[in-house]
């Protein structure tokens, strides 16, 4: 009986770990451009932080985001911190591709930025990029059951069909470069490629795309850009969580919250429930 006792306990802690789950975003949070009345960051941000603390993610990413519209979502989210530099020189110049977690559930064990070009150790643009682009990668603990995972978060060109494509096949490299163990691994972003585009076929026969994935545990509408646009529907999906192997699909949600009639930014955020297994 003893015997038994203690295999149903073992197994109770494995069942324990393995079922043990987290919520991670991606949210294109729309630079601060002064030209973007009524829509202007200051008119917006205190909405958008206040969805961030309801659904509050362990884990998110943000695309577009400058340094004023960081220092504003830290202020506002109390335990939260994020890393990640500017894509322009490397330092605060520029759009980030920030990853902000919750201090209290996850412990940072490495982190990094490289650029989406031929030269991805320094501040570059290259194939037929309009502008430099960049992903930033986090090597993560779960506080509660030791798991570790990597998150890589990036923001596509808009420009470079070519450029979309090279650097969809760099970030896969550079995965399997970064972690060597196999690791559960999450890739989000604004990818600006719809779901049946070569780019995202690519990173799809590696990784699972969660919105597809989730089934009929899949809610929102079918599409991320909105473009402010509240009078259409949000049908061009271009914002993505994947997973590799080792993280199961519960369910995914694209956030289509708004407050008198306007959006809190042009994209809609994807968020995924993510739970840990032994695939």
């Amino acid at each position: 009986m003893k015997k038994y006792i203690g295999l149903v306990f073992m197994l109770g802690v494995l069942y324990g770990i393995q079922a043990q789950t987290i919520d991670v975003m991606t949210y294109n949070i729309r630079y601060d451009n002064p030209n973007d009345n009524p829509n202007h960051w200051d008119n917006r941000k205190d909405f958008l932080i206040s969805q961030l603390n309801f659904y509050a993610p362990d884990v998110f990413g943000i695309q577009e985001g400058l340094i004023n519209q960081l220092k504003d979502m830290d202020n506002g989210l109390e335990d939260y911190t994020y890393f990640g530099i500017g894509r322009d020189h490397g330092d605060e110049r520029g759009e980030f591709t920030a990853i902000f977690y919750n201090q209290g559930n996850m412990e940072l064990l490495k982190e990094g930025t490289f650029w989406l070009s031929t030269t991805p150790e320094v501040p570059s643009k290259d194939w037929d990029a309009a502008l430099p682009r960049i992903c930033t990668y986090g090597f993560f603990k779960d506080k509660e059951n030791g798991a570790r995972f990597f998150v890589f978060n990036t923001h596509f060109d808009h420009v470079g069909m070519q450029a979309r494509e090279e650097s969809a096949q760099l970030i896969l490299q550079k995965i399997k470069e970064l972690n060597p163990d196999n690791h559960p691994t999450v890739l989000m972003g604004d990818f600006n490629l719809e779901s049946d585009s070569k780019g995202i076929q690519l990173i799809v026969q590696q990784m699972k795309d969660t919105h597809v994935e989730a089934g009929s545990n899949a809610f929102g509408p079918n599409g991320t850009f909105n473009g402010f646009d509240f009078s259409k529907p949000v049908d061009k999906r271009i914002d993505y969580i994947f997973v590799s192997n080792g993280l199961k699909v519960l369910k995914s949600a694209i956030l289509s919250d708004s407050k008198d009639l306007r959006y809190p930014s042009d994209h809609l955020p994807v968020f995924s429930r993510l739970e840990f297994n032994n695939e």
